[in-house]
């Protein structure tokens, strides 16, 4: 009930883009499911993305994609990642996937995506803890 009046307090835009993330965390976690990671990677880097984001774009599109996120089944920080970069992408801002595995784990492999631009963590949290693989950018 809490969350119905949440959506419900959010203005027209705010709606309209919350709606357009949901499409897209759907779109990501189904070509994840459907395609390789580098497939729908490369649609995301065909736009000319080459601009530094602002702090409130990036806050913005994080909460888009968090939010939209919680309501698709299994969006995982990979597709989470993909749909904030291709958010940004459209927008002309650039930004990078940093893929990483936890440190100290033993003989079990965690991986996870962070959604990076410039400096800044978008989406994904905190990088403590675990070991830079590679950065997938635009």
């Amino acid at each position: 009930m809490r969350n119905l009046s949440r959506l419900l307090s959010l203005s027209g835009p705010q709606m309209l883009f919350l709606a357009r993330c949901l499409l897209v965390v759907a779109a990501a976690r189904l070509g994840l499911t459907l395609f390789s990671f580098n497939r729908v990677r490369s649609l995301v880097t065909r736009l000319d993305a080459r601009e530094a984001a602002s702090v409130a774009d990036l806050r913005h599109i994080a909460w888009g994609v968090a939010a939209a996120a919680r309501l698709v089944p299994h969006a995982s920080c990979l597709t989470q990642a993909l749909a904030g970069q291709y958010l940004l992408a459209r927008k002309g801002k650039a930004s990078n996937i940093r893929i990483g595995i936890e440190q100290n784990t033993g003989a079990e492999l965690k991986a996870h995506a962070w959604l990076m631009s410039g400096n800044h963590i978008v989406l994904g949290g905190s990088l403590a803890g675990f070991a830079h693989l590679v950065d997938h950018g635009q």
